[in-house]
């Protein structure tokens, strides 16, 4: 079969079938709605739901292929090895490990710049940081063709050639305005920005993933969520054939419809599984932090509770050290509720290396079954 290419005459659509996107766009937006209900409820929500915010990053990042699970990654992070990529799991989990970053730092940004080109190079920049992809223009639109198929693939063989890089100027520009029209729905919109932007594949590297952070960007900037803590990997990597195949389509076929009609579907269905997860996590904290008050009796209780959420595996010497707690206080807090339970030990401690310990109810939640 001919490669699938990329069709820049398509953008926007001008001809997308309502009546079949009508159903469902009320119930995405309701699913949404109701999922910012729950997160304008919750206090400091980059700490408490930072682990789902991790658990994204590593579903993201699978869908390209890594292997990396969230109790790898956040143990990762706690040895404080960031910038090893000596193995292949390593290299793996660093991109993951940026993934949070890249989102953080746009987070950041937005409050200053707007949703646009320049905001999605320096995301890219940050997504690349010290990766295998740091060799391939980082923040830096390529200036040659690239083509997506089974691995090693001559252009030939590629399954989807996305826009030449001579036409890569104007089909950002034209991305970029669409980004800011003033659609009859956002979430359509939002179909048509993620689809347009993974058919342009405007970097050498990285571009699934960067698509996939704009989804979070895109919500928050448009005032739909307090926060860009909406997670949709799961469904995605769960239907992967099927994500593949609808945007495929759109380029294929001209199925902008098709294909706005899986992307409605997964941010209902993920909506409310993220609403569900925020509820429990919120739940758990509202839970323990009674039960801490009562266990450790000290007034840093609590302090050290928004610690174990916001770093659900650490060093117990890295909670003594960072958590703002005095070291006589901090080392009774950890060793007590660790006994009492709420923690449990992936490492113990041996000659100078701290113990290692995890969050294993919280780390269940984000992970949506029992792995700890």
């Amino acid at each position: 079969m001919s490669p699938v290419n990329y069709r820049p005459e398509d953008f926007p659509p001008a001809d997308l079938d309502w009546l079949r996107l009508i159903p469902l766009i009320g119930p995405a937006n309701a699913a949404i709605g109701g999922y910012e209900g729950v997160l304008r409820g919750i206090p400091n929500i980059d700490v408490l739901l930072s682990p789902l915010t991790s658990q994204e990053a590593v579903l993201s990042s699978r869908i390209e292929g890594t292997q990396a699970t969230l109790g790898e990654v956040l143990e990762f992070e706690a040895e404080g090895a960031q910038g090893d990529e000596s193995t292949p799991k390593e290299a793996d989990i660093h991109e993951v490990v940026n993934y949070c970053t890249a989102l953080s730092e746009a987070k950041a940004r937005l409050g200053k710049l707007p949703l646009l080109q320049r905001l999605l190079k320096e995301t890219h920049r940050v997504l690349m940081r010290g990766v295998c992809g740091r060799a391939r223009s980082p923040g830096r639109y390529r200036r040659v063709p690239n083509w997506i198929g089974p691995h090693g693939c001559t252009i030939e063989a590629a399954r989807f050639i996305p826009c030449p890089a001579d036409r890569l100027s104007a089909a950002m520009s034209a991305w970029e305005k669409y980004l800011h029209v003033d659609a009859p729905d956002r979430l359509v919109q939002l179909a048509m920005v993620h689809a347009e932007l993974e058919a342009i594949h405007p970097f050498l590297d990285g571009n699934g993933r960067l698509g996939r952070l704009i989804v979070p960007l895109f919500l928050y900037e448009k005032g739909l969520l307090t926060s860009p803590g909406f997670y949709i990997s799961e469904y995605l990597e769960q239907n992967r054939d099927t994500y593949y195949e609808r945007l495929l389509a759109v380029s294929r076929d001209g199925d902008w419809t098709g294909w706005a009609a899986f992307f409605l579907e997964a941010l209902t269905v993920q909506a409310k599984a993220n609403r569900e997860r925020a509820l429990a996590i919120l739940e758990l904290y509202n839970q323990r932090k009674n039960w801490i008050a009562e266990t450790t009796h000290s007034q840093h209780a609590v302090r050290a509770l928004d610690w174990f959420f916001n770093k659900p595996i650490f060093k117990t010497s890295d909670f003594v050290r960072t958590a703002g707690i005095p070291r006589p206080t901090a080392n009774r807090i950890v060793r007590e509720v660790r006994d009492a339970g709420l923690l449990i030990e992936v490492r113990p401690a041996s000659g100078r290396r701290a113990a290692v310990l995890a969050f294993r109810e919280l780390l269940n939640i984000a992970e949506g079954r029992e792995v700890f």
